[in-house]
């Protein structure tokens, strides 16, 4: 099978209904939080890629049984201190940075030394961010060049609460130290800048000892320890960020409708709708509902003839964080100059994904200026290619790939991507949808 496709043809006149797998974020989250639980969790709609398989597996090596049944998986959760710690034991994360940071918090009291491993882009990231925190409780980390994986952590039996502020805005930093928080006497204090709140909402739906004050810029958490995890069943809802690759094609395409069926649309997830809203992009949340404590709704989105230009305002960056690739391709179509900064933490992606956007741009000739944490992007509303592109050595980031299809649909031209397989890690299912809407 050949790791590369090849794309000739803009997409035009489709009027579909779909519906995105299930939201990676929650199902990750859900494996963890089931693993602790007293008894036996279900879940539907769980993401079936290999970011949520390689959380499974994690699991199961810390003694957690897991089983399948059709569109069912089981989890056997067997306490908060249930994880049977082992001599050797080696948790490969393979490409995802939220298991591997969560799970850390999780095994900050093993009585063996674990081995944390993943993939070649894993490898490359920031793991320090975590270790430093989790450091603060008694726990004990070597990692390779102090910052990167594989580590080693060592537990401690004494555990001491701390405070920390986590000024990055990182959503795997914050749920990390919850994750710790409830493992240790005392009370453990964060003060947070804005991010997604997924753990946090999951806390209090299970009702366990956890106050948030929310502020404007950050949040104030207090977190306990927990001594008991009811079991949790969860219809998981389809992935905003999966979304967004339809949302960003319908809009950009001629003569187009879609409608994306129960998507969770999280607050602090929502910042590529509202950036899109104000570039002119015609999306509608319709049947709003709550579950478990999260938002969730169909949308529904046509294609628009014209955008504007945005100066971006930096207090969507954190709710969008995972979708600039895609506002970039919006924005070289808009009327005007688009600007983007504060946009650092982009390049602690799988791939350095602020300069992935520019070299994209650069492919499809738009003029862009770009800085260490900014862009600026020079719209073409006639912007129309017919040029060859190829993309390649991107770490095989799976929203690099999954953008460059949606120019290649969006803009034309003739291109060949590679690592097709990319993904895997998110979205398995994203080439047949993009078949789909197409037949």
């Amino acid at each position: 099978m050949t790791e590369t496709i090849i794309l000739k043809n803009k997409i035009t006149d489709f009027n579909k209904r779909i519906n995105i797998s299930g939201d990676k974020s929650l199902s990750i989250r859900w494996v963890l939080f089931a693993s602790l639980a007293s008894g036996v969790s279900k879940s539907k709609h769980l993401l079936m890629s290999e970011d949520v398989l390689a959380a499974i597996n994690a699991i199961k090596k810390l003694g957690i049984k897991v089983k399948f049944n059709k569109d069912v998986c089981k989890i056997y959760g067997k306490g908060i201190n249930g994880y049977k710690y082992k001599k050797n034991i080696v948790i490969n994360a393979q490409n995802s940075g939220t298991l591997g940071r969560l799970i850390l918090g999780l095994l900050i009291n093993t009585n063996y030394p674990i081995r944390l491993i993943g993939d070649k882009s894993l490898s490359k990231r920031d793991f320090k961010r975590i270790s430093d925190p989790l450091s603060k409780f008694g726990a004990n980390f070597k990692l390779r060049n102090n910052k990167n994986l594989p580590l080693k952590i060592f537990g401690s039996p004494k555990l001491k609460p701390i405070k920390y502020i986590e000024a990055r805005g990182s959503a795997q930093c914050k749920s990390s130290i919850i994750f710790a928080g409830m493992r240790t006497d005392g009370t453990t204090y964060i003060k947070a800048k804005k991010s997604r709140n997924h753990t946090e909402l999951l806390c209090k739906y299970l009702k366990l000892p956890i106050k948030i004050k929310e502020k404007q810029k950050y949040d104030l958490i207090k977190i306990k320890k927990i001594n008991k995890i009811i079991p949790l069943n969860y219809n998981i809802p389809s992935d905003l960020s999966s979304s967004s690759f339809f949302i960003v094609l319908t809009a950009l395409a001629k003569n187009s409708k879609l409608l994306i069926k129960n998507v969770n649309i999280n607050p602090s997830r929502t910042g590529i709708i509202n950036i899109l809203k104000r570039m002119g992009v015609k999306i509608i949340l319709k049947n709003q509902r709550n579950y478990k404590g999260e938002k969730n709704a169909d949308i529904f989105v046509r294609s628009s003839k014209k955008f504007k230009s945005i100066n971006c305002p930096t207090k969507f960056n954190s709710g969008a964080i995972d979708e600039f690739l895609l506002i970039f391709l919006v924005a070289a179509k808009a009327n005007g100059i688009s600007y983007f900064k504060n946009l650092a933490e982009l390049n602690q992606k799988e791939s350095p994904r602020l300069k992935w956007g520019s070299k994209i741009l650069n492919h499809l000739g738009v003029k862009n200026i770009l800085t260490k944490s900014s862009i600026k992007i020079f719209g073409n509303p006639n912007l129309d290619i017919s040029h060859k592109i190829i993309i390649k050595n991107y770490f095989k980031d799976h929203r690099v790939f999954m953008t460059s299809v949606i120019a290649a649909l969006s803009f034309g031209g003739e291109w060949k991507i590679y690592n097709k397989d990319s993904v895997k890690t998110s979205f398995p299912k994203f080439m047949k949808i993009i078949n789909e809407l197409q037949n």
